[in-house]
């Protein structure tokens, strides 16, 4: 093995250890483990964390509540924005260059020239620094679907959390949402509690059947627990009582279901957390790319005064509604012109997507997804559009899309959303100059 000097080397040679980029199976992960001393058998409590959409935002909820109430947490989440060590935070602090180094270098070793795929040998990397580095719970989001997916050797968590399901990454996981939500459904273990977050009814009817036969006890969104707003205040509702909270920062009437997600997972695992945690939680989350307001940077100085810019990673068809529905709203609280920024990947549902925008969007700007070899042109995106009856715009780059926006005349200034993808969200955060921290 050649001297490797950074971590971005490392994973470059990851790369060339397996063929295909993803090919889910444990097998390999487990005897990798095996070799570094069985680390994942030597973790703090585990909330394992499956579903299509808000499993992220889920996460934040969590950390940010037991971060308020004094735990230690270590987070383990995919995929990255702009570097790579985002998906590693341990005790409250993202991986250092030096840590991640030394762990790869260990697994490295470890497996000798195996074949193993990125995700795998980067996951067993993580549980050997979670492993080496004392926490109070460990928040660990799957990677792609469940049953199969790296994470899922963790025998038994503390809890198992499923966030929505919805159509996603067909390639791997199919079209049949029964199907998908089995898949998601396979971080149930024996005995162990499951919280549902809210679910179409064919997803949910898996859900329970898969919890019933491995006498897992399971509580539901929208059954068991319960949210609403009042008064501008975020109610959360289960049967222990009431949390009169403050609305969560992070906007979106979708992010209440999340955070109520969030709150009944640790009302199970954590139960001494005071209310006064869940309180601080609200309003101290974080979570980058899900419409986050981009107010500085390089990025943001380009558009006039008055004019918003937002950037979200969504990508699929029920992201496009939870995206169009939290513009819908902010379109009511304060009304202008919607101009969306667009760049996805060929194996997602632009059209799904896209939709959801048509008589709220006023003009589409497609782009091209940067160094990504599955992006979709830049010409295919605005052909989409168009068909959803939305204008469209081709340009060359997302700064190029800004120009023209700033270049126009405004009424009144316009609210700008670019969005379609989490790599094209990573790039804009890292030509902004705010990369996560």
């Amino acid at each position: 093995m050649s001297e490797v000097r950074t971590s971005d080397e490392q994973l470059a040679r990851f790369l060339t250890l397996h063929p295909r980029k993803i090919d889910l199976s444990l097998g390999r992960i487990e005897d990798l483990l095996k070799k570094l001393g069985s680390p994942h058998k030597r973790l703090p409590p585990v909330i394992h964390v499956a579903g299509t959409n808000g499993k992220g935002s889920t996460i934040a909820f969590m950390r940010a509540i037991l971060e308020a109430a004094g735990k230690r947490v270590h987070v383990y989440i995919s995929p990255h924005l702009v570097r790579f060590h985002e998906r590693i935070r341990l005790a409250g602090k993202l991986v250092s260059e030096e840590e991640l180094v030394d762990a790869f270098t260990a697994c490295e070793q470890a497996n000798a020239g195996a074949p193993i795929t990125l995700f795998e040998i980067t996951t067993a990397a993580a549980f050997k620094l979670f492993a080496d580095h004392p926490a109070d719970y460990l928040l660990l989001e799957v990677g792609l679907g469940g049953r199969f997916d790296a994470t899922n050797v963790i025998d038994r968590p503390a809890a198992s959390v499923i966030t929505p399901v919805s159509h996603d990454h067909p390639e791997f996981l199919g079209t049949d949402l029964a199907g998908i939500a089995g898949e998601k459904a396979g971080i149930v273990k024996r005995d162990v509690p499951v919280i549902s977050g809210w679910q179409a009814s064919v997803a949910l009817d898996v859900i329970e059947r898969e919890a019933q036969k491995l006498r897992a006890p399971l509580v539901v969104g929208g059954q068991d627990f319960n949210c609403y707003e009042q008064h501008g205040r975020f109610v959360y509702e289960d049967e222990r009582g009431l949390l009169d909270l403050p609305r969560p920062r992070l906007p979106g009437q979708h992010q209440f279901e999340n955070a109520a997600t969030a709150i009944a997972a640790l009302r199970i695992v954590a139960p001494e957390i005071p209310a006064t945690a869940y309180e601080q939680g609200m309003t101290q989350v974080d979570w980058p790319a899900r419409l986050q307001r981009l107010s500085r940077g390089a990025l943001a100085s380009m558009l006039p005064d008055g004019a918003e810019l937002w950037l979200d990673g969504g990508h699929n068809e029920a992201g496009g509604k939870v995206l169009a529905e939290a513009m819908a709203d902010f379109e009511d609280a304060s009304p202008r012109p919607l101009v969306l920024i667009c760049g996805t990947l060929s194996t997602k549902d632009t059209a799904g997507f896209l939709a959801r925008f048509s008589g709220l969007a006023q003009e589409v700007y497609a782009v091209a997804v940067p160094g990504e070899h599955a992006a979709r042109s830049a010409e295919e995106i605005a052909a989409i559009a168009r068909d959803a009856d939305i204008t469209a715009t081709e340009a060359a780059s997302v700064q190029h899309a800004l120009h023209a926006i700033a270049a126009r005349s405004w009424a009144v200034p316009p609210r700008v959303l670019i969005t379609g993808s989490l790599y094209l969200a990573g790039e804009v955060l890292k030509e902004n100059g705010t990369p996560p921290e």
